[in-house]
C-alpha cells in the first residue's frame, strides 16, 4: 500500500477520534452545566485553547530547533500534546470495537448487568490512557541491562568472557536529552565491558542535534576501544558524513562497510559495521538506502577462520549475516516495538509489520543476532511493554 494512504488513513483516523471526544466532551458539558449561555461560551473558551493547543504542536506558528534538554515548552506542550494524541486514537478504536457489545447488551441484558457493562467499558476505554501516562513518566526511562551470553565455537581462547556492551536508538532530544545520555554512559561504563557498540540512530530529523549527542556519547569508555555504525536517521538528516567525522575527532571510530580487527594475546576478532539498508519502502525526506539484496559487498569484509561480528542497524540484514556465516550480528532499530503488549500476546508488537526480529536474541544456521530495544523514542516520548536496555554480551567459547 503507497505511504500516501497509510499516511491519510491515519490522519483521517486521528480526525475522526477528535471529533468523537469533542462530541462526548459537549454531551458531559450539557448534563453538568444546565445554563446554555455559561455552557456555550465555556465550549467556545475551551474549543479555542484546544485548537490553539494543536496549532502550536503541528508548526502552525513556525518550527522550532530540537531541544537537547527539556524545555518548558516540551514539557507543557508536547509531552502532552503526543500523549493525548496517541492514547485519544487508540481509545477511540477500542471504543468501536465495543460499541456492536454495548448495543446488543442494551437489549438483552438487566439493568443490573447493563450497569456493570457501562462501568467495564468505560474503565477499559480509560486504559489507553492510563497506559500512555505509564509510559511517558515510568515505562520510557525504566532502563534494563540484561547480560547475555553468546557461546562461539570459533573463540579464541583469550576472548573467553570478553564482555560488549551495546547502545543503540540514542534520538538525542527532549525526551532524550544531553544530561540523560550521559546518566546512560555511566550505566554503561560501570558495566565494565571490553568494548562498546554503538548501532545507529544518534539524531532523529535535526542535523543541529548531533555535536551535543557525540559530546554526550564521547564519555564511553573501554581497553579495547568504542564503535558504532550508523543507522537510518543519519541518513535521513544528511549527518552521515558530519557525525562521522565528530565521532572521529571524540575518539569513537564509526564503521561504515568496514572492519577492524580487535586483538588482545595474539589473537583476535573481526568486527564490521555497515550503513543503513533497506529493502521496505519507508517514509523518509530522502537517502532512503534502498538495495536489492541485503549486506552487498559485505563477502570482502568477512575474514574466514576467525570470529567475525556485525553491527548493522537493521536487524533484517541477518538472514544474509547468517548466509555468510558472520557469528554475530548486532541491530537495533524497532526500539522493540516501544509500545508493545507482548505481556498479552507475542505477536502484540508495530514492529512485528515490518520484521520478525522485533527485540532479543535469534539464531539459525551460520549465526546469531541480538536485537537491542535501544534507550530512545521516536513518534511519542513513551514505551509500554518495551523498556530501554543497555546490552552486555559475554563471549563464550566451546566447553
Amino acid at each position: 500500500m503507497p505511504f500516501a494512504w497509510i499516511f491519510g488513513s491515519i490522519l483521517l483516523l486521528f480526525a475522526a477520534s477528535q471529533l468523537y471526544w469533542f462530541w462526548r466532551a459537549r454531551s458531559l458539558a450539557r448534563s453538568w452545566i444546565p445554563r446554555k449561555t455559561t455552557r456555550r461560551v465555556l465550549e467556545v473558551t475551551c474549543l479555542a485553547l484546544v485548537l490553539a493547543f494543536f496549532a502550536l504542536n503541528f508548526g502552525a506558528f513556525g518550527r522550532r530547533p530540537t531541544a537537547t534538554r527539556l524545555t518548558l515548552y516540551d514539557a507543557l506542550v508536547q509531552a502532552p500534546f503526543e500523549w493525548w494524541a496517541a492514547s485519544s486514537v487508540v481509545a477511540f478504536l477500542i471504543v468501536i470495537i465495543v460499541w456492536p457489545v454495548r448495543r446488543a447488551a442494551r437489549a438483552i441484558a438487566s439493568p443490573g448487568r447493563r450497569q456493570f457493562l457501562e462501568r467495564t467499558t468505560a474503565a477499559v476505554v480509560a486504559a489507553p490512557f492510563v497506559a500512555g501516562a505509564y509510559g511517558l513518566f515510568y515505562g520510557r526511562l525504566n532502563l534494563q541491562t540484561p547480560t547475555q551470553r553468546i557461546r562461539l565455537p570459533q573463540l579464541p581462547k583469550a576472548f573467553a568472557g570478553f564482555r560488549i556492551a551495546q547502545l543503540s536508538d540514542i534520538h538525542i532530544g527532549p525526551f532524550m536529552t544531553e544530561a540523560e545520555i550521559r546518566k546512560y554512559v555511566g550505566i554503561a561504563n560501570a558495566l565494565k565491558p571490553d568494548l562498546v557498540a554503538l548501532t545507529g540512530d544518534f539524531v532523529t530529523w535535526d542535523p543541529s542535534t548531533q555535536r551535543a549527542v557525540v559530546e554526550a556519547l564521547a564519555g564511553l569508555k573501554a581497553p579495547f576501544g568504542v564503535f558504532g555504525c550508523l543507522g537510518n536517521h543519519e541518513a535521513w538528516s544528511g549527518t552521515e558524513d558530519s557525525i562521522t567525522l565528530l565521532f572521529a575527532q571524540a575518539g569513537i571510530r564509526i564503521l561504515r562497510q568496514a572492519r577492524v580487527a580487535i586483538s588482545n594475546g595474539g589473537e583476535s576478532l573481526n568486527l564490521m559495521g555497515v550503513d543503513y539498508a533497506t529493502r521496505r519502502r519507508m517514509p523518509a525526506p530522502g537517502n532512503e538506502r534502498f538495495v536489492r539484496s541485503y549486506l552487498e559487498g559485505v563477502e570482502s569484509l568477512v575474514a574466514p577462520h576467525t570470529v567475525n561480528i556485525l553491527m548493522s542497524h537493521n536487524p533484517d540484514t541477518f538472514d544474509r549475516a547468517a548466509e555468510l556465516g558472520i557469528d554475530l550480528s548486532l541491530a537495533g532499530h524497532t526500539h522493540g516495538g516501544q509500545v508493545a503488549l507482548e505481556f498479552v500476546s507475542p505477536e502484540i508488537a508495530p514492529s512485528r509489520l515490518v520484521t520478525p526480529y522485533v527485540a532479543g536474541w535469534f539464531e539459525k544456521p551460520g549465526g546469531q543476532l541480538y536485537v537491542n530495544r535501544g534507550i530512545g523514542t521516536i513518534g511519542v516520548p513513551m514505551r509500554i511493554g518495551a523498556p530501554p536496555e543497555i546490552t552486555v554480551y559475554e563471549l563464550i567459547g566451546e566447553d
